[in-house]
């Protein structure tokens, strides 16, 4: 599975690669996405990181689902 990311879809940067300028202008806008998603979800590292990732991406999918603003989006790892 690969890794997934929430972001806005006006956010210019990739939060894999670009992760400092995209929450630097995630934050500036008041999005607060790390913030949200962290409220939404509280993955366990310890379970693994397959784990870990499908708790990221169900988490992520629960934000989208309740997205009544339609400014979120999931992003995946190229890798």
């Amino acid at each position: 599975m690969k890794a997934a990311m929430l972001t806005t879809i006006d956010n210019p940067f990739d939060p894999f690669t670009q992760f400092d300028e995209w929450r630097a202008y995630d934050e500036q806008k008041g999005y607060n996405t790390c913030s949200y998603l962290a409220r939404v979800c509280t993955p366990i590292r310890s379970l693994g990181p397959e784990v870990y990732k499908e708790q990221i991406n169900q988490a992520i999918d629960e934000v989208l689902a309740n997205d009544f603003l339609k400014i979120y989006k999931k992003v995946l790892s190229k890798e």
